[in-house]
């Protein structure tokens, strides 16, 4: 079994308002749950917003420190679902079920072996 990262991308902003909301993460709990059950579920996780995060780079020998994401962009990483799937396909599968759960992009990448 290889494992892939599921990563889901949102667009920058406030999130969608409760009655948008509440049935997508239901839908993604399901869809969760169904990974678990079926022992392709390895971790799951969800992101604070970009303005939390911290950029920490190397500069002529000293390290900075800057507030806020690396790239200026009108869509983040807001979560990600590490999975093990026999192939790529395979894994493309849950990716497309979790796109129909979220309503977002979901990009599927393998990790190195």
């Amino acid at each position: 079994m290889k494992t892939y990262l599921l990563s889901i991308f949102q667009p920058d902003g406030p999130p969608p308002p409760p009655e948008q909301l509440e049935p997508i993460m239901r839908d993604l709990a399901a869809l969760n749950q169904e990974l678990v059950n079926t022992g392709a579920f390895v971790f799951s996780a969800g992101l604070c917003p970009p303005s939390t995060a911290t950029v920490v780079r190397l500069a002529e020998g000293d390290v900075l420190l800057t507030d806020g994401p690396f790239i200026e962009s009108k869509e983040h990483l807001g979560g990600f679902t590490v999975i093990t799937a026999p192939d790529l396909d395979a894994a493309l599968k849950w990716g497309e079920r979790m796109a129909k759960a979220t309503t977002l992009p979901i990009e599927v990448r393998p990790f190195q072996a």
